[in-house]
């Protein structure tokens, strides 16, 4: 969700960043329902959809694949739709990048050069595979990855830190992320965020934009593997890191 509105939402896709150049004049939600799995079926927390809309009289705009579990939608969009936000706002790309969840669903803003995530490409990490694959979620990665490299991602959570540690474990020698690391350890013991990163800066350092690596595959014991292996064996090591 998109929102300049509402910055203690727990999914408001870093409500602090400064989003000024998107003149965002509503919230939007690209609803980033996170499940929570239990032995009898996921539970969802949709955002406070409902709550938000009786407070602001918001708009929300939520994937079509999950109209009929997220409540309070007013207008579905799907892959390759276009949203303008507002008139003669900013206008977004629609992407349908299911893995974390079926209907998860990001925006990119090309004039503004940004991207809204939510739990597809974390900074140094990637969502959980609550309801994908990992091919789903591999493809879901490699659309992100086709957008510019200048292109600064606002991801849904500040898990930089954590999932640097755990990148070292699968690229240890790579002199980037070495760098990266260090750098974020010194901005969060500051409480500076680490987010919005940048598709570059993933590319280099982020494992799980990484697995056609032959240091990641040589590390894993993965040399010459298919790279959705690749990815699901990192995945399967960062679920229990």
């Amino acid at each position: 969700m998109l929102t300049t509105q509402a910055p203690h939402l727990t999914h408001s896709l870093t409500a602090n960043i400064e989003i000024t150049s998107l003149k965002i004049p509503l919230v939007t939600q690209s609803t980033f329902t996170k499940p929570r799995l239990s032995k009898a079926q996921p539970r969802t927390l949709p955002g406070g959809n409902m709550e938000l809309k009786a407070l602001t009289g918001c708009t929300i705009v939520g994937p079509t694949a999950d109209k009929e579990r997220i409540p309070g939608i007013d207008i579905c969009v799907g892959d390759g739709d276009s949203y303008s936000l507002g008139n003669g706002g900013a206008i977004a790309t629609v992407f349908d990048t299911p893995g974390h969840t079926k209907g998860h669903i990001c925006f990119y803003f090309a004039e503004a050069g940004k991207a809204f995530v939510g739990d597809t490409i974390f900074s140094l990490g990637c969502g959980r595979l609550f309801e994908g694959s990992p091919e789903e979620m591999w493809n879901s990665i490699q659309k992100l990855m086709a957008l510019p490299d200048s292109t600064e991602l606002y991801c849904a959570h500040e898990y930089t830190m954590s999932n640097g540690k755990f990148a070292l474990t699968v690229e240890p020698d790579n002199k980037d992320l070495i760098a990266r690391v260090k750098k974020v350890q010194d901005l969060r013991s500051q409480g500076i965020p680490t987010v919005p990163t940048t598709l570059a800066l993933e590319k280099a350092t982020n494992p799980f934009l990484r697995p056609t690596s032959p240091a990641i595959q040589r590390e894993l014991g993965f040399d010459g593997s298919d790279v959705v292996e690749v990815f699901a064996q990192v995945r399967l090591l960062k679920d229990n890191f």
